[in-house]
């Protein structure tokens, strides 16, 4: 194989750092590493076509997918995930008690309809509540900083379904606080609720953990966030897919060993207290490989995505993982 200088971008996550510091590098490849303090950075780049290989939000990913033909296939890397149960805030005042009470209600979103995050927890609340999207409200923005709409991605939004963005210096935190709106659903924990001085704002599953941890007993899904791209016409340059898939393999390897390693001498390392008791229960619970990537680990996850992507309209047909993947690794 010989390839040559392709740029990547990644966010410099500890299971990506040892391909920032050299510890693993890509076979065949003189990479350039990119990254930025916004992971939305991120994603702009690559939906410009200014990087080859990049971690992509999955719902940027996929909306890509209603053009003549996207530009990109997915690597099964998974650098991003997070149980989202725990990114529902209502405002105290609001009546809110129970995910069914969302119904007819007003509620933030954070970045665009149908971020990451959101389209998981509106499948979840279709799923296991009954709470469907078009029964809501939607006001899209910043959670403490005024944002303004990304006109670089599809933004479509589905007959039926009311959604307007915040205007001027307005952020969905202090349209919670203030009862303007009712909930939000956002990956920021509003600044107010973090540093104690609102007592106007609570989440709406209080007990968000257990709640999670139930999820994941009953559906065996721990939610991926992003997904790592690579520009289509790469994909098939001879051996190229493989080595990117080894080399986030073995970069997220290494750090699991650590992890490990280290629980034998109750992670002293680790800034934390408790964390060994959390490292192991977290292990019972999700397995040896708790962050795992290739298909096979993942497709369960990946198609619900799918499913609900496509149930929200943001996908005009029901994509499936043979649509989106490099051939190469769909046994991965």
């Amino acid at each position: 194989m010989s390839v040559r200088n392709r740029t990547l971008g990644v966010y410099r996550y500890e299971h990506t750092e040892p391909l920032f510091d050299r510890r693993v590098t890509i076979d065949g490849v003189d990479t350039h590493l990119d990254t930025s303090p916004l992971i939305s950075d991120v994603f702009r780049r690559m939906a410009l076509g200014e990087l080859d290989i990049a971690e992509f939000g999955l719902t940027y990913f996929l909306r890509t997918f209603d053009t003549r033909e996207s530009p990109f296939l997915a690597l099964p890397i998974f650098p991003n995930r997070n149980f989202r149960h725990s990114a529902l805030f209502v405002n105290v005042d609001s009546g809110i008690e129970r995910p069914e009470d969302l119904a007819g209600r007003t509620v933030g979103e954070f970045a665009l309809y149908g971020s990451d995050p959101g389209v998981w927890m509106k499948g979840v609340l279709a799923d296991e509540y009954g709470v469907r999207p078009e029964q809501i409200d939607w006001v899209v923005g910043g959670t403490d900083h005024p944002i303004p709409s990304f006109d670089w991605i599809p933004q479509p939004v589905p007959d039926g379904v009311r959604v307007r963005h915040t205007e001027g210096d307005q952020t969905l935190g202090a349209m919670l606080e203030a009862g303007e709106i009712d909930a939000l659903l956002s990956v920021d924990v509003p600044q107010r609720l973090l540093d104690g001085s609102t007592q106007r704002i609570r989440r709406l599953f209080v007990d968000y953990e257990a709640v999670e941890r139930d999820y994941y007993r009953r559906t065996g899904i721990f939610p991926m966030m992003h997904v790592v791209a690579i520009r289509r016409e790469l994909a098939a340059e001879p051996g190229l897919v493989a080595s990117v898939y080894r080399a986030f393999d073995e970069a997220k390897r290494i750090v699991q060993d650590h992890y490990r390693t280290n629980a034998s001498k109750q992670h002293m390392a680790v800034i934390t207290p408790w964390f060994s008791e959390l490292f192991a229960e977290n292990r019972t619970l999700l397995g040896e490989d708790w962050w795992p990537y290739g298909l096979d680990a993942n497709r369960k996850a990946v198609d619900t995505f799918l499913r609900y992507h496509h149930e929200q309209g943001l996908s005009r047909r029901l994509l499936t993982s043979d649509d989106i993947f490099v051939p190469a690794l769909l046994n991965t």
